[in-house]
């Protein structure tokens, strides 16, 4: 067993991902999409985000995000969407030296004009020497985010939307300049909330 699979807070994790895992009771389809919340056992426990670069054509053009993305035809499961999505858009392997927390709750998009219906987090653990890269043009940058910082409540904030000619504030963390609002604030709020609650 890898050294970093001995990490005491590997226990906390999963028992933080069990709290909050529900089971996949409907079968993919094009309406699906399907995100990694990555967590790295460094010195710190850090939270791999994303941030998606502006395309018209991307209804989260420019956000911050999880990686991820749409289920195809080729993949078995909602699982390996999120695993092919994280390679192609971060070059992190998680078929190889990755474990695999569990899949959290759906989340589904409020806005009913968005070409997704469902989007399937799966949380994995990876070893603190894991780098994550651009490597594709969907994404404008990486980075790793220290879960402390996004549990201080220093950094809970909002953010204005404007859409249709209306402004809408959501919450948000503000994470190194940028917000992370919208369905990745819902899926890490749910996580976030189950780690600091999960008694160590």
């Amino acid at each position: 067993m890898s050294t970093w699979r001995r990490d005491a807070r590997l226990s906390h994790l999963k028992q933080t991902v069990h709290g909050i895992t529900s089971p996949n009771t409907a079968n993919a389809n094009r309406m699906d999409a399907a995100v990694a919340l990555i967590v790295r056992l460094g010195i710190s426990m850090d939270v791999l985000l994303i941030k998606r670069s502006t395309n018209e054509r991307d209804p989260w053009s420019g956000h911050m995000a999880l990686p991820g993305g749409r289920w195809e035809p080729g993949d078995s499961e909602l699982q390996q969407t999120a695993i092919r999505e994280t390679f192609e858009e971060t070059g992190v392997d998680l078929t190889k030296d990755s474990l695999g927390l569990g899949k959290l709750e759906d989340v589904r998009p409020n806005n009913p004009m968005l070409p997704i219906s469902r989007i399937v987090p799966f949380a994995f653990a990876v070893p603190p020497w894991t780098e994550a890269l651009v490597a594709s043009p969907e994404v404008e940058s990486v980075q790793w985010v220290p879960i402390d910082l996004l549990t201080n409540p220093e950094n809970k904030s909002s953010t204005t939307i404007r859409s249709s000619g209306l402004s809408k504030n959501f919450p948000s963390y503000k994470v190194n300049g940028e917000h992370v609002w919208g369905l990745t604030h819902r899926i890490l709020s749910r996580f976030l909330h189950a780690y600091i609650t999960q008694p160590q």
